[in-house]
Parts: C-alpha cells; sequence; structure tokens
C-alpha cells in the first residue's frame, strides 16, 4: 500500500514523485508539493525558480543523475491557480526584494501579467522541467 508521498518506478527506470494538483493553489503550495513529493512530510525540495533548476539535476532527495519523473495529478486544476492572478502576486513580491538592477525587467514582466500575457507561473514551472533530466507528466 503506497501512501500520499510513495514513490513509484519510473518510467525511464527512475522513481516516479506524485504532485496532488488539488493541493497547489499557489507558488508556495508548489514548493511544499514537490518537497514532501520528494521527501516527504515537511520535505523540502526547492523554493524558488532557480533553486528548482538547480534541485531538478539532481540530488536533492532524487537520483543524484536528475533522472527520475514527476506525476502531476489534477494539473489543469493548479495550471488555473497559478494563472496571471498568481503570476501577478508572484512578481509584486519579486520586485520588492529583487536587486535594483533588476526591477526594469521584473516591472515589465508584471505589466505584462497584469494585461493577462506573457508567461505564468504555472509556465515558469514547466520551463523549470524542460531543462533538466526529470520527466514531467501533467494528468
Amino acid at each position: 500500500m503506497h501512501g500520499p508521498w510513495a514513490i513509484l518506478l519510473g518510467v525511464e527506470g527512475g522513481p516516479t514523485y506524485v504532485l496532488h494538483g488539488l493541493r497547489i493553489r499557489t507558488l508556495n503550495d508548489f514548493w511544499r508539493e514537490i518537497g514532501e513529493a520528494v521527501n516527504g512530510p515537511g520535505g523540502y525540495f526547492a523554493s524558488g525558480l532557480d533553486a528548482l533548476d538547480d534541485a531538478l539535476s539532481g540530488g536533492m532527495g532524487q537520483p543524484e543523475d536528475g533522472r527520475c519523473t514527476f506525476v502531476w495529478e489534477d494539473s489543469a486544476v493548479s495550471r488555473a491557480a497559478l494563472g496571471y492572478e498568481e503570476t501577478v502576486r508572484a512578481l509584486e513580491e519579486r520586485l520588492c526584494r529583487c536587486h535594483a538592477s533588476n526591477r526594469v525587467r521584473v516591472r515589465a514582466d508584471l505589466e505584462r501579467a497584469q494585461a493577462h500575457a506573457g508567461p505564468t507561473a504555472f509556465d515558469w514551472l514547466l520551463e523549470a522541467f524542460e531543462s533538466g533530466p526529470a520527466a514531467l507528466v501533467l494528468r
């Protein structure tokens, strides 16, 4: 019997981690969910896009070479929740924290998101998976 954080055999022979999309309404929810999927209750995996890129390369609880599969259940629910409203919230937060040299770019990204243009927070996460060895399956 498998619990909600069960590791299954992945498509490429590595482990499979299940992300429960019904639990992902914000980026903070995503960071919690992926941490628990890989490292169990209360586990940490990443807490930002740069950290996610690094973690997906391997060694943060999954195989050192990063070869594993993430299955994102109910991803359509997460896609809607991580749309432009959450994107605007995240960019406003980023604008407050970023270095002065990045403010023009972040402000431009924020204005696009406010106009419902450009990538959403969900898109940012998909892009992170595209650049690493981990596979992502949306269900």
